[in-house]
């Protein structure tokens, strides 16, 4: 009956509400752990779910990837020139046209290529014309006075002869 009329006056009132809430924060200290325990290995199941989703897609995008090397790999290795392409017969004259077009494409391509290629040593060529045409030009000075010299013995031969 103490215990009854203790509660019961007001005095006392306050000490009961303490009394409930250091009650229910002991049982929130002993719940927290758990709860925290619970969420972290939910979380943790979650973040590995999306992992595990990111992995499955990157593996299926390299599955992929090898499938179209593989493929590409076996495209290249096939020989190409034993395969022929269906044409039909109204375009074999163009086909012909084209083709001769395209040897005469190739064939200047190859010259004008050896043009490009041949462009730095012009200044080379351009000197070594020089050192030939100044080697022409003595080679046809000397001409000309061994050609005068020819036909002055020439004369003299005339005249030795006349006499």
């Amino acid at each position: 009956t103490l215990d009854i009329t203790c509660r019961r006056a007001p005095c006392f009132v306050k000490f009961s509400e303490m009394e409930e809430m250091v009650n229910l924060e002991a049982e929130i200290n002993e719940v927290q752990p758990l709860l925290f325990r619970t969420i972290g290995s939910t979380l943790q199941f979650y973040f590995i779910g999306k992992k595990c989703e990111i992995l499955q897609d990157m593996n299926r995008h390299l599955e992929a990837i090898l499938k179209e090397k593989r493929a590409l790999r076996k495209r290249l290795i096939k020989h190409r020139c034993q395969d022929s392409l269906p044409i039909e017969a109204t375009f074999h004259k163009r086909i012909v046209e084209l083709l001769t077009e395209a040897v005469t494409f190739i064939e200047k391509l190859e010259s004008h290529l050896e043009s490009v290629r041949s462009i730095p040593q012009i200044p080379h060529m351009m000197s070594n014309m020089d050192t030939t045409l100044s080697k022409t030009q003595v080679l046809m000075i000397e001409l000309e006075e061994l050609t005068e010299q020819i036909l002055k013995w020439e004369e003299l031969q005339k005249e030795v002869y006349s006499n």
